[in-house]
């Protein structure tokens, strides 16, 4: 027999999930100022399998508006530097044959108005996230009447209290889009 705070812990648990997914999305993001995380998303053709580049590699911010990439392994460095040439980041990077060297162009203001919109697709994604998880509470509610677990009224309560969880999540989300489009459009 579920219990309705199984139940909002479940759905509270999975919903934070996808608003730590939707920041990791974010942090990916060009704002036009060097962030280690700006590589995050990137994956390197390395010994046979496909890695994130931080497991073949350290990156770090020497300038701030560069990033540099110190590759372990010498015979790796032309997969990183493709792998973040391939990227849709629009870097550029650049081999010393020690050091991968990616200076960070100013964004134009066609590219920036492209990060906002591709920053508003992410947004998107995690909002019907939550909505499914919502839907998927609301059937386990459901489904407990239906067993006689609860009654109707109880069932009214619940639903608005994963309704509110839901509002809250949705809110969280409107904010960190909020804030990223900031940053984007203010560099």
């Amino acid at each position: 027999m579920s219990d309705i705070k199984e139940i909002k812990a479940d759905i509270e648990a999975r919903m934070e999930k996808t608003i730590d997914a939707l920041k990791r999305n974010f942090s990916g993001l060009r704002t036009g100022r060097a962030t280690t995380s700006l590589l995050d998303t990137i994956h390197v053709d390395a010994y046979g399998s496909v890695v994130p580049l931080a497991q073949v590699g350290n990156v770090s911010v020497p300038e701030p508006r560069m990033l540099a990439v110190q590759v372990w392994d010498k015979t790796l460095i032309k997969n990183v530097e493709k792998a973040i040439r391939d990227s849709n980041l629009g870097l550029n990077p650049m081999n010393d044959g020690n050091l991968i060297r990616i200076p960070i162009p100013p964004l134009s203001e066609e590219r920036r108005l492209e990060m906002v919109k591709v920053a508003g697709k992410y947004a998107e994604e995690a909002r019907v996230s939550i909505r499914n998880l919502r839907r998927d509470g609301m059937d386990e509610i459901k489904n407990m009447e239906k067993r006689a677990e609860i009654s109707e009224d109880d069932k009214h309560d619940y639903e608005d209290v994963i309704q509110k969880i839901t509002d809250a999540m949705i809110a969280r989300i409107d904010e960190h889009l909020k804030t990223k489009e900031q940053e984007i459009k203010q560099v």
